[in-house]
């Protein structure tokens, strides 16, 4: 958090396994950092960002793993789960694109809003039309095809779900009472 560095007064070496940096403050004092890293980067991948407030320095992983800590810890190599070991029966919950400790089961989610949507009360014309997505949603391909030709051919004033009856030939148009069905020409 280092505030208005100029990008001449900033020096970082990314290595395999390091990270040294070197900020000139505008104190006249120095800044540095040096880091032996807990595992190895890609060098090339990696970018340091000079904003007004900061500088982020951003490492590219070799490994798509979460790693315990930043630094390496001195003589101590993490060692790979043996099949003894209770955390291997574990699925891999840290690998990425998460590196949450706790997945999400998104099956599970779905359904939940699934059963909310189904037990939430409409009224009117949204009580209406959630009616017919259902009996299309829940019908045969007779129900489906029925609704569809009989929908189209009369213009939206009949929806029919008897495919027996529609299949015969044109629905006519049935405008509700009151109205009259008028054709509009080009």
């Amino acid at each position: 958090m280092i505030k208005k560095s100029k990008k001449e007064n900033v020096n970082v070496d990314y290595g395999e396994k390091t990270l040294s940096a070197t900020v000139k403050l505008p104190s006249g004092s120095e800044f540095v950092l040096d880091l032996d890293l807990s595992h190895t980067i890609v060098p090339a991948q990696c970018k340091t960002v000079i904003m007004s407030t900061k500088i982020e320095l951003k490492m590219k992983k070799a490994e798509a793993i979460r790693w315990s800590s930043l630094e390496a810890e001195d003589d101590i190599q993490p060692k790979p789960p043996t099949k003894n070991d209770k955390s291997s029966d574990l699925p891999d919950v840290h690998k990425y694109p998460s590196s949450r400790h706790v997945g999400k089961d998104w099956d599970k989610v779905a359904a939940q809003i699934a059963k909310e949507e189904k037990d939430e009360k409409l009224e009117g014309d949204a009580a209406l039309n959630q009616l017919f997505q259902q009996i299309y949603g829940d019908g045969s391909e007779e129900v489906r095809k029925a609704m569809n030709k009989s929908f189209v051919e009369s213009g939206g004033t009949v929806l029919s779900t008897n495919w027996d009856e529609v299949k015969r030939g044109h629905v006519d148009c049935k405008p509700p009472d009151g109205m009259e069905w008028k054709t509009w020409e080009k």
